[in-house]
């Protein structure tokens, strides 16, 4: 059938669908989906689950990050499984930002022994992008309470790079506000959490509006900007072996040309 379509009309069925990734999202994040198309080069498709059973009403504090991380993904996973993807992204940061990097690990390895594909974690790639861009020195922001932020602050650190400086909401913010918050709020963060000895700045949150941003932020400071939904992506695609494709979104991190 495709061939036929080709043949009568040019242009249809003339992309290949080479390579899939599957992404686990916590299941009130609405803005996970929206801003990883967003990065979703040609040829690459995206298929999404969700993973619940929490209180969306509920403070996400570092306990209930760390209940949530530990209850079973193996529905979750054998649902991408089904799907045949290529490689399976957890797209939750704080969920494992909250016990640290030995745990991260631990986590991302547990997906990939039940999935048999490669995984990404946020957490990982959010680190990986900072190191892929030669960061040794951040400001961090994001719309966590600050306990949570604390422990994100300190798995940063962990990974051998410094925070220089850290800016939250005055106000702890449920799951559905905090995916309410605007590329607005997340521009006006970041400039706060602008540092003069800070390199660039990190927004940590998949269900936090900032990748639409990261142009005007980065225009602003002149410095690079990593936020979670942006270094999933691009952790994903280098796992895939694929050029990121050039998007304003994508900020510095997605447009250098080839991975470094």
């Amino acid at each position: 059938m495709t061939k036929i379509l080709s043949a009568a009309i040019p242009g249809i069925g003339a992309n290949a669908r080479c390579k899939r990734i599957g992404l686990i999202v916590p299941s009130s994040n609405t803005n996970a989906e929206p801003d990883c198309w967003m990065l979703t080069p040609p040829g690459v498709t995206l298929h999404v689950t969700r993973s619940g059973g929490y209180d969306v009403s509920v403070i996400p504090d570092s306990n209930e990050m760390r209940r949530f991380a530990r209850q079973s993904l193996e529905q979750q996973v054998q649902l991408l499984v089904d799907a045949q993807v290529d490689v399976i992204a957890y797209g939750c940061t704080s969920a494992t930002l909250s016990d640290g990097p030995a745990f991260d690990k631990t986590f991302g390895d547990d997906i990939q022994t039940m999935s048999g594909c490669p995984s990404v974690t946020t957490a990982g790639a959010l680190i990986a992008a900072i190191k892929s861009l030669g960061l040794e020195r951040v400001a961090f922001t994001s719309p966590y309470v600050r306990e949570l932020a604390d422990e994100s602050v300190d798995f940063i650190r962990q990974s051998d790079i410094e925070v220089v400086s850290q800016v939250g909401f005055s106000k702890n913010l449920n799951s559905l506000e905090q995916g309410a918050l605007t590329p607005d709020d997340a521009y006006e963060m970041a400039l706060r959490a602008d540092h003069p000895d800070a390199q660039g700045v990190v927004i940590s949150c998949t269900d936090y509006r900032a990748l639409e941003a990261i142009p005007a932020i980065e225009a602003a400071i002149q410095k690079p900007v990593v936020t979670s939904n942006q270094a999933l992506m691009y952790a994903c695609l280098k796992q895939l072996g694929i050029e990121p494709a050039h998007t304003p979104e994508g900020g510095r991190l997605f447009n250098r040309g080839a991975f470094v």
